[in-house]
């Protein structure tokens, strides 16, 4: 990569990163759909002048908005709510896995044994962070965030059927379009008076959501498929394995988190182990010879 592609690739993760961590913060006052909602209407405004209707597709975008958007998020950031951004984003990993379980099931793309060293290796990582004497009483948060990844990995490979008859960009946008405003149903089945959230939001609250629609949606995303439209995806994989990184970097200086050895152990175990089932060095070498 150039170092000018090397600068944009790295946003992904750090704009991803840095706002898992301030999501958080976000939590404090705003419930988890109606956040979301929230974030993914202000990403739709913006991007979907931009791209062409997905005529044909419409249907199948609202399917994979409910599991891979509302659905995902809708667990994931309730799991958030109940439990610190350190080990949350570290289990959030998990996603990785699941994702090439469901490939293996539904598309029949084998995984390699390399692959497979690295699942077990990740899931050992998973069991650790569980264990941590600071996850005491946080079991919920746990089973919710999993449940997030297990949506989110099922949406990825419903997402990869459609093979690529729409572009990134347009399924960015056409999901906010229809993701926003479920969650924002949802929320309103689910979360209580929406209204009296808004109206009491502190700017700090809606700093959040702005950083969240703007800089984490429409930059980072945008960042992810200008990278994944010039190399191929086993070259670009590897530096999602900088968000945890980011993450926690976030967390501790936003949110003032002090997670445990034991959760950092995991932590680092299971980037190890997501790292094995990612990284192709097959793909470098091609990239080289070329």
């Amino acid at each position: 990569m150039t170092s000018r592609h090397i600068f944009i690739a790295l946003l992904v993760p750090l704009t991803w990163g840095f706002g898992f961590a301030l999501a958080k913060a976000g939590l404090d006052h705003f419930s988890p759909l109606l956040l979301m909602g929230m974030r993914f209407l202000i990403a739709a405004l913006v991007l979907v002048w931009f791209v062409p209707v997905p005529r044909g597709f419409l249907k199948k975008i609202c399917g994979i908005s409910f599991i891979a958007a509302t659905l995902q998020y809708g667990l994931t950031f309730s799991g958030l709510a109940r439990m610190e951004a350190t080990p949350a984003v570290l289990l959030v990993q998990a996603e990785v896995i699941f994702g090439v379980i469901f490939a293996a099931f539904l598309l029949g793309e084998k995984p390699s044994n390399k692959q497979i060293v690295g699942i077990a290796i990740s899931c050992l990582g998973m069991l650790t962070i569980v264990g941590a004497p600071s996850l005491q009483g946080q079991f919920f948060g746990v089973v919710l965030i999993l449940a997030g990844t297990l949506a989110f990995a099922l949406g990825q490979v419903l997402i990869r059927q459609m093979k690529g008859a729409i572009t990134g960009f347009q399924l960015t946008a056409w999901m906010g379009v229809m993701a926003g405003p479920q969650m924002i149903f949802a929320a309103t089945l689910f979360e209580g008076d929406l209204v009296m959230q808004i109206l009491t939001a502190p700017m700090v609250a809606w700093g959040t959501v702005l950083y969240l629609g703007l800089i984490m949606t429409v930059v980072g995303y945008s960042a992810w498929y200008f990278i994944l439209a010039r190399y191929p995806v086993p070259m670009v994989m590897p530096v999602l394995l900088l968000l945890p990184v980011a993450t926690i970097l976030g967390a501790v200086t936003f949110l003032g988190e002090r997670p445990d050895i034991v959760v950092l152990l995991g932590g680092a175990v299971v980037i190890f182990g997501v790292g094995t089932v990612i990284i192709d060095p097959s793909a470098y070498i091609r990239r080289h010879r070329s």
